[in-house]
């Protein structure tokens, strides 16, 4: 195992960093705290690490094992081998300048007491990554409590997504936003993972069904051990496929029932916890105090693409597509987002330190059929929140109604 290690280690040193393109996500590079990188396979964590390598002088003062390594069948026990097999490879090595870096750390069971050893006993230069959101809570609070800074990474944002094909952000001159616009369209197609960047549609297609077979078999049925697959596919399917409808598990639950899928409803909501855990969708709560509302909830894809692949009839609705994408810059922003419903309904409602900061409202366009029902879902979570002013993102209008700004998705996501 250890001259195994030995030549990962070596190989990596002799390969060099690969070409990338830099991601608008600022990690620390010396912060004196372990660095924790997470988010849903594909994404880009990998490369965010090659990005964070590219400021080490010496390659060799790094140390990067990538735990899905097939070759790799390491348990907890044999982890201090890679701190073996590096100071055997380079003895004149000292321990304040080396570098760890761990992909997909998750892979081994009792990963944290190997981490907490090297940030004692060695030093404090740890970057790991995980496909996994306990790493941002359960595990990292546990073992490395007050020695953690976690970063979630997604797919690419609108910003990041010009940034790969070479287009330049220019929304004000009239080739330049045509261009920006194209783009966008395409986004809304293809969604934001890198891989997907220049493949051909049947090719890409391909992929992210691969992608999705890889988070339903790998990170959920493997991880937490599920050994009916039937309902849990059907269950994530018709999430991902019905993004930003309202959902409730009892619902789901009766319709799975009524096609003769065996399956208890204590499974759903678990299937729920796993989707989420494996960053396939993220499910927001209506922001009520009352306990019926909040059994419902709604659901969105990490990537809008990996969802169209997934439904013929997702693909059609703009709105929608539409909504998700403004869900996932929201995420960015790392604050809590929630749904508001009382007579009429708000998209989105984000809080900071208990307190609703925003209200925002997301239609693919005003127009006579909905301009009431949308303005009236804005005002009424900005009545009871207390708050000055109001945001409708859509697809093209640029206004402004009173305490409201109507502005176009483009605008708003390259701001």
């Amino acid at each position: 195992m250890k001259d195994l290690i030995k030549s990962i280690i070596k190989d990596f040193h002799k390969r060099g960093l690969p070409q990338f393109i830099e991601r608008n996500i600022e990690i620390p590079f010396e912060s004196g705290k372990v660095i924790s990188l997470i988010g849903p396979r594909r994404a880009g964590k990998t490369y965010m690490m090659y990005q964070i390598m590219s400021g080490v002088k010496d390659i060799t003062n790094i140390v990067y094992i990538n735990f899905e390594d097939e070759r790799l069948e390491i348990s907890a026990n044999d982890l201090n081998l890679i701190i073996e097999a590096f100071f055997e490879l380079y003895p004149g090595k000292k321990e304040k300048d080396i570098f760890f870096f761990f992909d997909e750390i998750q892979e081994v069971k009792g990963w944290e007491k190997f981490i907490r050893r090297i940030y004692d006993s060695i030093n404090k230069n740890i970057f790991v990554t995980g496909s996994s959101a306990k790493l941002l809570s359960k595990e990292i609070a546990t073992s490395l409590r007050g020695r953690t800074i976690s970063y979630e990474v997604f797919p690419l944002s609108f910003k990041e997504f010009l940034m790969f094909k070479k287009v330049e952000p220019d929304i004000h001159s009239t080739k330049g936003k045509a261009a920006v616009f194209s783009s966008f369209m395409e986004f809304m197609k293809r969604g934001g993972f890198p891989e997907i960047i220049g493949m051909n549609k049947e090719i890409a297609e391909k992929t992210l069904n691969t992608y999705f077979e890889v988070m339903l078999y790998r990170d959920i049925a493997e991880r937490y051990e599920v050994q009916n697959i039937t309902p849990l596919k059907i269950f994530l399917k018709r999430l991902l496929a019905n993004s930003s409808k309202e959902f409730t598990i009892h619902k789901i639950f009766n319709n799975l029932k009524s096609e003769g899928i065996k399956v208890s409803k204590d499974s759903i909501y678990k299937y729920l916890e796993y989707c989420s855990d494996a960053y396939l969708l993220f499910s927001l709560s209506n922001f009520s105090e009352s306990g019926h509302n909040q059994i419902t909830k709604k659901a969105y894809s990490v990537d809008v693409g990996l969802s169209q692949m997934l439904s013929f009839s997702l693909s059609k609705d703009l709105g929608r597509i539409l909504e998700n994408i403004v869900l996932l810059e929201l995420k960015r922003e790392g604050k809590e987002i929630f749904y508001h419903k009382m007579n009429f309904e708000c998209d989105f409602i984000i809080k900071e330190r208990e307190k609703v900061i925003r209200a925002v409202q997301v239609c693919y366009s005003l127009n006579e059929e909905n301009r009431e029902r949308e303005l009236k879902g804005l005002m009424e979570a900005m009545k009871r929140f207390n708050l000055k002013s109001g945001l409708i993102i859509t697809m093209e209008q640029d206004e402004q109604i009173g305490n409201i700004r109507v502005v176009p998705a483009v605008k708003w996501l390259l701001s």
